[in-house]
């Protein structure tokens, strides 16, 4: 049983329109560029991290990092909140009949 196959939709590699592969090495460069400038940062960052005398005690910092979450996260709903009333069209607002 033969079944039908569709041509295809659109073929650059014919035709007055034909388009050759675009050289690709310009992409592998800047790919590897940025590889390069990422295995410096983390260079950076364990070298300053050394320097600070390998301190592996989270704790401050977290507790830290967790409050100013929680109270930059109540203070932005506390000013969406005051905004819904000046401006009902405003983003996170809902109308009078929802």
């Amino acid at each position: 049983m033969d079944l039908p196959v569709a041509p295809p939709a659109f073929d650059a590699t014919t035709g007055p329109r034909q388009r050759s592969r675009a050289d690709l090495g310009a992409d592998i460069g800047a790919g590897c560029g940025l590889v390069f400038l990422e295995l410096i940062a983390l260079a950076v960052i364990f070298w300053l991290w050394f320097l600070s005398g390998f301190n592996l005690d989270p704790a401050r910092t977290v507790m830290t990092l967790i409050c100013v979450i929680v109270f930059g996260g109540a203070a932005t709903q506390s000013h969406q909140d005051q905004l819904c009333p000046d401006i009902p069209s405003a983003t996170g607002c809902k109308g009078g009949d929802d």
